[in-house]
């Protein structure tokens, strides 16, 4: 079964619930329904444990879903993969991940991580492969000679450039990045996201791309979805949600991000929220944010809302909005 939109991405109701035992589960993420035009970067935001990383490794499949549909460019993604399906599959999706240091291989050089996947793939002939780890490590802004060296001798940043130089050999079309940044130095940061829409420019590539950070959240993303305790709250243009949240939980995560400008930061008022988190084991029907909510009503506790258009492009979960 194919779609015919202009989306390379398209997940329909997709949950993941972790079996705990005694007839417990988590619902790490709980019927998300979204799209990702081809070309666009959609940024995820929540707070941690809301099932951002979770939803991400369940695009590159890291994860199977416990229930609902996953689309990749027109084509539905089989819930269990064969190993032909599989290696079909990561031609087209790939992930750079949040922690340089933990996700490259420390027994092997550089090159050998970047051309991984190809040699997996055949892609390279043996004639050209030096060549081509060459051309991935300086279009990330390495050198030709850091190929013969190991994960070790790098710094933070550029251990993160070479996850994406690996993510990129393959020449898939879209890249879950999972807190890529978050990891890294402030003075470094901005390079990483600088790179990446440049890649992204140059390759025609779709993110999601996954963060705390907000305000680099809103500089990279086209659209902004907010996730709370595992499901979507609020879906929009990026600008549109940073600047007028819809959804309670919108307004204090988006209040809780610090300025960029000390002086600014200082001046502004706080508002901390009250109450207990709902717990994500066999969760109740009902707003999850219910709990939390300064504007909650008895219908919020009760009934779960669902995700509605209420202007043009902007999607929230909210009874009272």
């Amino acid at each position: 079964m194919s779609q015919t939109s202009g989306n390379f991405v398209e997940i329909k109701n997709l949950s993941k619930h972790f079996n705990l035992g005694d007839n417990k589960f988590l619902h790490a993420v709980d019927k998300v329904t979204l799209s990702i035009a081809n070309g666009e970067t959609l940024g995820l935001v929540g707070e941690s444990g809301c099932g951002k990383s979770t939803l991400g490794r369940l695009l590159v499949r890291m994860y199977e879903q416990t229930s609902g549909e996953l689309y990749i460019n027109g084509q539905k993604v089989p819930e269990k993969l064969n190993q032909a399906q599989r290696i079909k599959f990561a031609r087209e999706v790939q992930m750079v991940f949040q922690d340089p240091f933990a996700s490259l291989n420390p027994r092997m050089t550089v090159g050998d991580i970047v051309a991984e996947g190809p040699d997996i793939h055949g892609l390279w002939k043996a004639s050209e492969r030096t060549e081509r780890i060459h051309f991935w490590l300086r279009r990330v802004g390495l050198r030709s000679e850091h190929a013969s060296r190991f994960p070790h001798e790098f710094s933070g940043g550029q251990k993160q450039r070479i996850g994406i130089a690996r993510a990129l050999a393959i020449e898939p079309k879209f890249i879950v990045c999972d807190e890529p940044i978050s990891a890294l130095d402030v003075s470094i940061q901005a390079q990483v996201v600088n790179l990446l829409e440049d890649l992204q420019n140059e390759f025609k590539l779709t993110y999601l791309f996954i963060a705390h950070g907000l305000h680099m959240v809103r500089h990279i993303s086209d659209r902004m979805a907010v996730m709370y305790l595992g499901q979507l709250v609020e879906l929009g243009p990026s600008k549109d949600v940073f600047e007028s949240p819809l959804h309670p939980y919108s307004e204090a995560l988006i209040a809780s991000n610090p300025y960029p400008d000390p002086e600014k930061e200082r001046q502004r008022s706080h508002k901390l929220l009250v109450g207990e988190i709902t717990s994500p084991v066999n969760p109740k029907p009902g707003c999850r944010f219910a709990s939390r909510c300064p504007i909650a009503e008895d219908r919020c506790r009760k009934e779960t809302p669902q995700l509605r258009e209420i202007v043009a492009g902007r999607q929230v979960a909210c009874h009272l909005r």
